[in-house]
């Protein structure tokens, strides 16, 4: 109970011993300014079927983090990276601002192969064909969030990455002391 003597909905803990109301401390955002250190950041691995016509359910936690159209490009070591069209757009200032010997290779490989994805009513996105070959898709696909981008990723060459990148996950962690 507040100290106004009215029935809370949300509590909040700040203690192991009292249960405070988040409007009785100065200070903290309201329950609709809340922030997360996960809010906008993608994470979690979803396994999803693509269609005949390249069309695939894109998971909605995913779809409400990039918004309501992103991009779909190349990406590397055999997948499509997705991104929001703010980070894209940060990503292609960025390459713009390279000189043209190290720009090529980026314009080349991840703007000309860029295309933007609005899910149908469905929640689905089109890969392109041109997408689908890049990243050698099949019907089992893997849509993973890795921090600020998705990968998109065959099922079969999803699993042969995880296996072969056991050791550079362990002695990555090591490095940060986990």
């Amino acid at each position: 109970m507040c100290k106004s003597g009215t029935q809370c909905q949300k509590y909040r803990q700040f203690s192991p011993k009292f249960r405070i109301c988040k409007r009785e401390v100065d200070g903290l955002p309201q329950d609709n300014e809340q922030k997360s250190i996960l809010d906008g950041m993608l994470i979690g691995t979803y396994n999803q079927s693509m269609d005949a016509k390249g069309r695939l359910s894109f998971p909605a936690k995913l779809r409400e983090a990039l918004g309501e159209r992103f991009i779909v490009t190349k990406g590397i070591d055999g997948c499509l990276f997705v991104y929001s069209l703010e980070d894209f757009e940060k990503k292609a200032e960025k390459i713009r601002t390279l000189p043209m010997a190290k720009a090529r290779a980026l314009q080349r490989s991840f703007m000309a192969w860029a295309c933007e994805a609005e899910p149908d009513k469905q929640g689905r996105i089109l890969i392109p064909q041109s997408l689908r070959e890049a990243a050698a898709l099949d019907k089992e696909i893997v849509v993973a969030g890795v921090c600020d981008r998705c990968e998109i990723w065959d099922k079969k060459r999803w699993d042969e990455i995880c296996r072969s990148s056991e050791d550079e996950l362990s002695q990555a962690l090591e490095g940060l002391d986990f």
